[in-house]
């Protein structure tokens, strides 16, 4: 019998790295408006928020601008529409799965434990990325930033997973890859489990004080 009848789990850097195809958007957006480009490592400290916060982020980094400016600015809007149409593009195409993902999936089915993905990525881009590397088959839900009012580190998505498949907080797991994770989970009142290859908003994993870091999704099936 495993330890846990629920594990929900965070998309990016957690079961999916995207953060390549997401920088290809961010670039196209700030190439098509003649703004400096951002490296990979920049974009991966940026990750963890949504879309939105990680492109503000990028465009007060380009422009030499504060976050307050940008959010303010009249061309943001702009920004946004461009970024929407580049990630559509983007994504799925050069993003790919963790080690041991899809065989931890599908083995925690196999003991009957339900899954759960909670991002704050938006609905529209979760749903290709999921598609793209065939997740839908191995989840029984999804609970993206635009799903409920509030996103991580609020407890909410966590807390309507455990409605829904009826689970008490001592028999649910959160595996994710950042404080933000550390923080819902925290806030659930669950125990929270992380992986270190992830987007941590460039600190260490290990500063999160997670229950416990595995190195791979490989070793949920040692529950």
């Amino acid at each position: 019998m495993s330890a846990f009848d629920l594990v929900m789990f965070d998309l990016d850097g957690t079961l999916v790295e995207t953060a390549p195809e997401i920088m290809d958007a961010v670039n196209d957006t700030l190439g098509a408006f003649a703004l400096p480009l951002v490296t990979q490592q920049q974009v991966n400290d940026w990750i963890g928020h949504g879309t939105l916060s990680l492109l503000v982020q990028a465009v007060a980094f380009s422009t030499g601008s504060t976050v307050d400016a940008v959010r303010a600015s009249q061309t943001l809007p702009d920004k946004v529409i461009s970024y929407n149409q580049h990630y559509n593009a983007r994504c799925g195409t050069n993003s790919r799965l963790y080690p041991g993902v899809k065989d931890a999936l599908e083995g925690l089915r196999a003991q009957g434990v339900k899954l759960a993905v909670v991002t704050n990525k938006e609905s529209r881009y979760t749903e290709v990325v999921m598609q793209a590397h065939g997740l839908h088959a191995c989840v029984d839900l999804v609970i993206s930033g635009d799903t409920l009012p509030r996103k991580k580190p609020n407890p909410a998505g966590i807390q309507a997973c455990m409605a829904k498949f009826a689970v008490l907080p001592e028999r649910a797991l959160f595996v994710g890859d950042s404080s933000i994770d550390v923080a819902s989970a925290r806030n659930a009142g669950i125990t929270v489990w992380v992986l270190p290859y992830g987007y941590n908003m460039g600190e260490p994993i290990e500063a999160c004080d997670a229950d416990r870091v595995i190195t791979t999704c490989a070793e949920l099936l040692a529950l």
